[in-house]
């Protein structure tokens, strides 16, 4: 009789939540529908339009005015976006807030290691509280939406964008993008600190041919489903607030242009309820496709195909009015376009506290921050060699040299896409381990190379000299920043400049040399491996890479 009594209160529970979550449902529609009835085609085609607030913003602020502007990207001063978001919600007509947004992609300020690192560490718990922490950072400086999880399968590691992936396997990069959804967004959108999430790039942008950017695909279909769409699916169901089209055309037809995926998969199979938005300007861009003749067809083939948003082409706010009077657009395809930004919008609490508060206390690089940044940058190291146990250094090594131009490269080790990240508060290899073993070993500083694509035999030759007077050498070879990212593919994934040569002379001093790797790819470094005692492979770790390194070196912490 008692679980009788339990079991049917639990219905009953089960009753009140469902109708509770239909009347919210119900309540959020029609506050959407009653603003969108009163906006004009100019407006409505105006929430379609997201510009690059770098620069000037006078010509912003005339366009907010009138309603021609929904999103703007690249703002973080929190006086500004109050500035902006004061005309948008009580000087335009129809007073609708503008959502920020910003590519926070592996931290704000505090950067963990690039999201390939954060795949090594096959820990999607570390990796939520990673989202977490950026969203809190972001949000203190206005930033609201980011361009963040990158969710390409990427098996081409000659593409400069694999740093910015979670690598070449589905499930992982699934259970990646559920975490960097539920850590950006929070359990509540529209708590201050919650930031909206935006699963890129739709679709198969990590198999483009011969791993050249913005190249061409072909995935069949069954790949297609097996391999590329699991994650976005995945992050769908966490409830990510947003998508973005790829840059590239899979057979032929460009993302952006592509109702199959649009229409078919994200909103009838998948049941999305957000936004899709361009990347920079790729409606515009199907014209070099071949896909488009002009801006006019550009536009009509993405809001047609379901595109709601357009990053910075500007053929939507100049065009869709046009196209709707000569019937090639429905009123009704810019409606629901306008639906779907709207929804984002109200879940954000944007409608109810557009403003970011500029006198709270700043959480930048709070403790909290850089301890969770330097776990994640232990867990991202991979150990690839271990010879004579070399690994932990031992209380009997007294003189370390460390030489290598990643040993101190605050800004390199950071990897790409940190707009936002300052070398002054990264800690490097070479500090952390001064301060880590103070005067009871000591440290011997002989870069070798200034920078990781210099060519100079002779500073090579001092560093070796210079080296073989320590028990152990730690050489620290990668990749600058800049040699991974967006547009910064590599035919040759081979170690730049001389640094193959410096890890071949430090072998010939005799002693033993552990290498680390901080890269923004896997890169071939089979002759390296050889010559070295040991060798840890860290992606580029971000801001607290050097106390990570330096604890796994003297076995604080284990790889």
């Amino acid at each position: 009789m008692y679980m009788k009594k339990i079991l049917c209160l639990l219905y009953l529970l089960s009753i009140f939540c469902f109708s509770h979550a239909q009347n919210e449902n119900t309540y959020l529609e029609q506050k959407i529908d009653s603003t969108l009835s009163g906006m004009t085609i100019r407006e409505k085609a105006g929430q379609l339009n997201q510009l690059d607030g770098r620069g000037t913003i006078e010509n912003l602020k005339i366009l907010i005015r009138k309603g021609e502007i929904g999103s703007v990207m690249n703002i973080t001063e929190p006086e500004i976006v109050n500035e902006l978001q004061e005309i948008a919600y009580k000087q335009s007509r129809s007073g609708i807030p503008l959502v920020f947004t910003r590519d926070v992609v592996h931290g704000f300020k505090t950067m963990l290691p690039i999201p390939l690192g954060q795949a090594a560490t096959f820990h999607p718990e570390l990796i939520q509280k990673g989202a977490r922490i950026a969203a809190i950072e972001a949000t203190e400086h206005g930033v609201r939406w980011s361009f963040a999880p990158m969710i390409d399968i990427s098996r081409d590691a000659r593409w400069g964008r694999i740093a910015e992936s979670f690598g070449e396997d589905t499930y992982l990069t699934e259970q990646m993008a559920v975490a960097v959804v539920n850590g950006f967004q929070g359990d509540n959108l529209s708590n201050p600190q919650s930031m909206a999430a935006c699963a890129k790039h739709f679709i198969g942008y990590g198999a483009v041919e011969g791993g050249r950017d913005y190249n061409s695909t072909f995935i069949p279909e069954r790949r297609l489903r097996n391999v590329y769409l699991p994650p976005f699916e995945a992050a769908t169901k966490a409830g990510a607030a947003t998508f973005m089209t790829s840059f590239n055309d899979n057979d032929g037809i460009p993302s952006t242009g592509n109702a199959f995926i649009l229409k078919n998969v994200l909103r009838d199979e998948w049941e999305f309820d957000g936004f899709v938005v361009t990347d920079w300007a790729s409606a515009s861009e199907m014209i070099s496709h071949g896909f488009a003749a002009g801006s006019k067809e550009a536009a009509m083939k993405s809001v047609n195909a379901g595109v709601d948003m357009e990053m910075v082409s500007y053929t939507f706010v100049k065009e869709l009015p046009e196209l709707v009077k000569e019937g090639k657009v429905k009123e009704s395809t810019i409606d629901e376009a306008v639906r779907n930004i709207l929804r984002i919008k109200y879940r954000l609490g944007l409608f109810d506290t557009p403003y970011v508060d500029e006198q709270q206390t700043s959480v930048m690089y709070a403790p909290s921050h850089l301890e969770a940044a330097k776990q994640a940058a232990v867990e991202s190291a991979i150990l690839l060699k271990n010879d004579k146990e070399v690994l932990p250094l031992q209380p009997s090594v007294k003189t370390v040299a460390v030489v290598g131009p990643m040993a101190n490269a605050p800004y390199e080790q950071l990897g790409t896409w940190i707009f936002d990240g300052e070398k002054a508060r990264t800690q490097t290899p070479l500090n952390a381990i001064k301060e880590m073993v103070g005067d009871k070993v000591q440290v011997i500083y002989e870069p070798g190379l200034a920078y990781s694509r210099e060519k100079n035999p002779a500073s090579v030759a001092k560093a070796a000299a210079t080296a073989a007077r320590a028990d152990v050498i730690l050489a620290f070879v990668g990749e600058e920043s800049i040699l991974s990212g967006e547009a910064h593919c590599l035919a040759d994934l081979d170690l730049q400049g001389d640094q193959g040569a410096l890890i071949t002379a430090l072998a010939k001093t005799g002693k033993p040399v552990v290498t680390i790797v901080m890269a923004g790819r896997p890169l071939t470094i089979g002759k390296e491996v050889e010559e070295s005692t040991a060798v840890l492979y860290s992606f580029h770790p971000g801001t607290m890479g050097g106390p990570a390194l330096a604890d796994l070196l003297w076995g604080k912490a284990v790889p």
